[in-house]
Order: structure tokens, then sequence, then C-alpha cells
């Protein structure tokens, strides 16, 4: 493996651990996981991640082939920089729980929904009309696979970890930021379906804002200071 991509898988898994420990997404793979089949949650919640991790560093390595190589290093610099002084306003300021009750209200809403719709059907030829009226890929992929998904996928899109991956990519070696992204995501959704709720009780929110803040911080100064080739 040559350094490059060494230090583009270093950073971005440094970068998606301590993003995605405690994030939106970790908190909907914990809860899913407490409702329904650990391997369809875990299946459909890294499979959004992994997608978008190749999204995002496609889009980071284009990005200098559209525009100078100066101007997408300024970017990359503002960009980790500016997450940086986020998250650790974060860890001063942002509630211990905000992300997990926003979470859980989502998704009990989901499920009541879900639920008065399953008692509205008629009980005539139930099973033939479900899978007759079922969405094309649900015939192929489970149900709680599909909803891991999309709620993963929609609920990362624009997220900071999201334009972080970009920046890192534009960057960094985009092959390196991409192996490094899915192993910080697989370890963040292993232990987010198999007890995250339970470790983000133990782990302190304000710790894990304030050492990802550090880091973004550390990669902009990196950044401002790196050479253009």
């Amino acid at each position: 493996m040559s350094l490059s991509i060494l230090q583009g898988f270093s950073k971005s898994l440094a970068m998606t651990v301590l993003s995605e420990i405690g994030d939106k997404t970790f908190f909907a793979a914990a809860i899913l996981a407490m409702r329904h089949p650990r391997r369809y949650v875990l299946a459909g919640c890294l499979s959004a991640l992994i997608v978008m991790t190749i999204l995002s560093a496609a889009v980071g390595w284009a990005a200098p082939n559209l525009i100078s190589r100066t101007l997408t290093k300024h970017i990359a610099t503002i960009l980790f920089l500016g997450f940086g002084l986020w998250s650790i306003w974060d860890a001063f300021h942002g509630g211990e729980s905000e992300e997990l009750a926003e979470v859980e209200a989502e998704l009990d809403a989901d499920l009541k929904a879900s639920s008065g719709a399953t008692r509205g059907n008629d009980k005539v030829d139930h099973d033939a009309k479900k899978k007759k009226n079922r969405p094309f890929f649900a015939q192929f992929f489970s149900p709680i696979f599909l909803k891991a998904f999309s709620i993963t996928f929609f609920g990362e899109w624009g997220d900071k970890s999201q334009l972080a991956t970009i920046g890192l990519a534009a960057a960094e070696n985009p092959l390196g930021v991409v192996l490094g992204g899915i192993l910080g995501q697989a370890l963040c959704q292993t232990a987010a379906v198999f007890g995250g709720k339970s470790l983000a009780t133990q782990i302190s929110e304000k710790f894990i804002a304030l050492s990802g803040g550090i880091l973004f911080i550390v990669f902009g100064i990196q950044s401002f200071f790196s050479t253009v080739e």
C-alpha cells in the first residue's frame, strides 16, 4: 500500500469514527436493531453508507478536474476548519441527547403510521395482495433492509461527515479515503446495531464532538500548509 493511500485511509478512518459515533444515523441503526432483525438492519445501514462514501469520494476526486487544484485546496481547508469549529461549538453548547430524542421521535411516528395503515388493510387474500402491491425492489430485498437503507442514506445526505468525505477525497488519495471510510462505517454501524444505545450512554458526546473538532482543525491546518501538485 502506497504512502498516499495509507495517509488517506488513516485520515478517513479516524474522521469517520469520530463523526459517526453518536450521529443521527448511528442512533437510527441502534433503534432499528431493537425492533427488527439485526442482520437486515446492519446490511441496510452499512450498504447505504458504503454507497454514500463511494459517491462522496467520487465527487471529491472529480473536483480538482472541474476547478483548479488551488481552489479545491482552499475549499477543503475551509470545510475542515469550519467543521472543526462547528464540532467544538456542539461539544460545549449542544444537548447531550438531542440526536437520540429526534431519531426516536421520527421512528416512532413512522412506526405508528405503518401500523395504522396495516390495521386498515382488508384481511381477505392479505398475503397475495401484499406480495402483489409490494414495491419492485422489495420483492428481492427485505422490507427491513430497504427501510434501514433509505433512512440511513437520506439521513446522511448533506450531513457534515458526507461533506467532509468530499473535502478529504479532494485533498487525499480517493482510494484510501474510500477504504478508510468503509472500514470506519463498518465499525460504527456494527457497534450501533449490537448495543449502540447502551454504548452511547456510556461515552461522553462532548468528548467525541471535541475530539472530532480537533481532528478536523488538524486536517484544515495540514491542508492549508500543503503544496499543490
